[in-house]
């Protein structure tokens, strides 16, 4: 089965917030500046008003403030289109299989996994741990990054109970420990949602990802 490599806007989530944030802090500016300029107009010397150049810049300046607002809003509303456009991209990947970094359910079916040994690694293990963070598993695994299948047993080859898994891969030179990182699981996408202005991707066992940590999908 080939693997298909995609690229996500790994972005889209902070650039929400970001969108919000500024447009919250420019509304609370906007709203001063009127407050700060009817102020000034009712409490205004008669005797000495405000010079009309005075006036008109003021002006300008509500009228560029005014605009400001205005194109934010026009920016939250174009990045909400854009995420259900990709939430209608997404749609397509519900049935396939995702490649991630993240824990995976094992219901006694043999599980296919990948990890990157560290470039002076001379051995490299697979460490797997339960639930409570037991280590349950160990095994020496080939010094590539092409994926494998874990079988889900444990140390004495006795199958493993059906649960939700966490998967890394420890890289040495020697006896040394030179990286762990966590490894890359293959699982189905059972579900696609949009929360909080980021989609979100439910996988078989109802572990849950942000959809920009795929690094590939795939056919089952």
């Amino acid at each position: 089965m080939d693997v298909v490599q995609t690229s996500q806007q790994r972005q889209t989530g902070v650039n929400s917030a970001e969108t919000e944030q500024n447009t919250g802090a420019i509304t609370s500016d906007f709203e001063t500046f009127l407050a700060m300029l009817t102020a000034q107009m009712e409490n205004q010397d008669p005797l000495n008003p405000m010079e009309s150049t005075d006036f008109a810049t003021q002006l300008a300046t509500f009228s560029g403030v005014e605009q400001q607002v205005l194109t934010n809003d026009l920016l939250g509303d174009l990045q909400t289109s854009m995420n259900l456009m990709n939430m209608g991209q997404l749609t397509g990947w519900v049935g396939m299989e995702a490649r991630a970094e993240m824990p995976a359910a094992f219901a006694g079916t043999p599980l296919t996994l990948a990890g990157t040994p560290h470039a002076q690694a001379d051995r490299m293990e697979l460490v797997v741990t339960d639930q409570n963070g037991n280590t349950v598993h160990r095994e020496t695994l080939p010094l590539s990054d092409e994926s494998f299948t874990w079988a889900g047993v444990g140390a004495d080859g006795t199958p493993l109970a059906e649960g939700t898994y966490t998967f890394a891969t420890h890289s040495y030179s020697g006896d040394t420990l030179l990286e762990e990182r966590p490894a890359q699981v293959y699982a189905e996408i059972e579900e696609a949602v949009l929360r909080d202005g980021q989609t979100w991707l439910t996988m078989a066992g109802g572990v849950t990802i942000p959809a920009d940590a795929v690094q590939g999908i795939r056919n089952p």
